[in-house]
């Protein structure tokens, strides 16, 4: 997650492997969150804690995660 005025960075606000990874993405579906999948940064990003601040190598991917969830956000009906 990441709020401009709170956080300097991204902060990772949920992880799970296998099954809790699961209801992470079922959870995630219910309420509308696009999902996308990306293995290598699945891989980096599960060695960070939850809470912890995405490292700056990361931005770039994660800013195109975000621009993946925002163009999505727009394409899909608001309920």
């Amino acid at each position: 997650g990441y709020q401009k005025e709170k956080n300097s960075a991204p902060k990772v606000l949920a992880s799970g492997k296998g099954e809790s990874a699961a209801k992470i993405i079922s959870l995630a579906k219910e309420h509308g969150v696009p999902i996308k999948e990306d293995e290598d940064l699945i891989e980096i990003l599960s060695k960070l804690d939850l809470g912890d601040e995405i490292p700056p190598n990361m931005y770039k991917a994660v800013a195109e995660v975000f621009a993946f969830i925002y163009q999505m956000a727009n394409k899909t009906p608001k309920n």
